[in-house]
């Protein structure tokens, strides 16, 4: 049985490591698992990517919410529906939320205008279930700066040095956090908010429930 499963929340609060925990618990149930993220899930969304978080490169805020919505078009024709249509449980870090929390409460860009553009970019498409993660942003961007820390140390990769919106002040971070719990209360059907600051072990084994309960696994 297919289903489609959005992770959303701020800087650090460890999606990533969440959805990786996830998949490997479905696909050791047998599930057939899709594991995917915005921006950079395919090869034009790759080159999207590393424009929009290139600490470098400066991007007006039109520009960039048209990019990720380039991004989430791609996205959604190339890799979401046809794998739901194949039956795949989809796990994906951000989605159409992600735009309103960011580029509406964050950048100031019209809701409307977000709605609006989100509807044409996503073909309509929305989750069965949303896992926010909330932590207060102080606590997730000193995270981020430990994992920067932790690569530096141990890593020879790259990327080492946060990227365009992980260096945004921390009003911004502050906005983008209630932009998503205003999203939690007015999408109230699919959304769930999770306590970020639990342990990993907690949190996995909190969204593995509510996955499993919501697609029927």
């Amino acid at each position: 049985m297919s289903g489609f499963v959005v992770l959303e929340g701020g800087e650090g609060v460890g999606k990533s490591t969440l959805i990786v925990e996830l998949s490997k618990s479905f696909l050791a149930m047998g599930v057939k698992v899709l594991t995917t993220r915005e921006p950079g899930a395919t090869s034009l969304g790759k080159v999207l990517r590393d424009l929009l978080l290139d600490p470098q490169r400066k991007i007006d805020k039109m520009a960039e919410l048209l990019l990720f919505a380039a991004d989430r078009a791609q996205h959604v024709g190339e890799v979401i529906r046809p794998a739901i249509n194949d039956g795949a449980l989809v796990l994906c870090d951000r989605y159409v939320f992600s735009t309103i929390a960011y580029q509406g409460y964050g950048r100031g860009i019209d809701l409307r205008k977000l709605e609006f553009l989100n509807s044409i970019a996503s073909s309509g498409l929305l989750p069965d279930l949303v896992l926010l993660l909330d932590l207060e942003p102080e606590i997730a961007i000193r995270r981020v700066s430990k994992r920067l820390e932790e690569v530096k140390k141990y890593s020879r990769s790259e990327v080492s040095e946060a990227d365009r919106f992980e260096n945004c002040d921390m009003e911004f971070h502050r906005a983008v956090r209630r932009g998503f719990l205003n999203l939690a209360s007015e999408f109230k059907d699919i959304f769930v908010t999770l306590d970020a600051s639990k342990s990993p072990q907690v949190l996995v084994s909190e969204a593995l429930a509510l996955v499993r309960e919501r697609c029927g696994l």
